[in-house]
């Protein structure tokens, strides 16, 4: 059902010496994951003050839900890694959240770009205050792109849960309508950003926010589509 991580060999031989290159390609040597194959999701540590740490019910709520209503074997314990690893690559979704400031260093930009560019997935969720920040160092990562709103078509709207008017607003914030953004590098959608929604405070346990349940199941279900759409894409226009 998921397709796995396709490591880009040409993009990481000018990169990696040759003996880490092949302990990445064993990592990505499995070319589908199976329903019977346990996969792990990652929360990114980032430097700079930002509380990374934010939303501590949120995932394992979000991959109870999964396993239940999507059919994935995805492992209870989510586990904290940050960007300059090699850890990394064991993670075929990373997530990333908070209020606060942001800042990757060089390394670190150039071992997520790395991530990214070979198959990885980031997902920000703005938190309320993460904006100004999370832009300028995504700037880091990927000079060369600008995140772009999603046209409400989009297929990570439209998996097993359909949101024909995009992101569900979680959360007042400044009382925007919620948008969501995506970094695209060659035609694939790496980095999904969602603003002014709370996709991550939705997830959470019911008595966090006191959010309706209504609220909550609009949350978890478009984060379902998230990881829905990570594991199963191809190259996706």
């Amino acid at each position: 059902m998921f397709d796995s991580f396709r490591l880009n060999f040409l993009a990481f031989k000018k990169t990696f010496p040759a003996v880490l290159v092949m302990a990445l390609l064993l990592v990505f040597s499995m070319s589908k994951y199976s329903l019977s194959q346990e996969v792990h999701l990652a929360i990114l540590k980032y430097s700079g003050g930002g509380d990374w740490y934010a939303n501590p019910t949120s995932l394992p709520n979000l991959i109870e839900f999964c396993n239940k209503e999507i059919n994935t074997n995805i492992s209870k314990e989510v586990e904290t890694v940050e960007a300059k690893t090699t850890a990394i690559f064991n993670y075929p979704y990373i997530h990333l959240t908070g209020h606060g400031n942001v800042i990757f260093s060089p390394e670190e930009a150039e071992n997520l770009r790395n991530y990214l560019i070979a198959g990885g997935f980031l997902h920000i969720s703005d938190n309320y205050g993460l904006d100004e920040f999370i832009r300028r160092e995504m700037k880091k990562v990927f000079p060369e792109l600008d995140f772009i709103e999603l046209p409400f078509s989009h297929p990570i709207y439209h998996q097993d849960f359909k949101f024909s008017q995009g992101l569900p607003k979680i959360h007042e914030h400044d009382d925007k309508e919620p948008q969501g953004f995506g970094l695209i590098y060659d035609n694939r959608l790496i980095c999904f950003y969602d603003y002014e929604c709370d996709l991550g405070d939705g997830w959470e346990d019911a008595d966090v926010h006191n959010d309706s349940q209504v609220k909550r199941e609009e949350a978890l279900q478009m984060g379902a589509n998230i990881i829905q759409f990570v594991f199963d894409r191809s190259t996706i226009p």
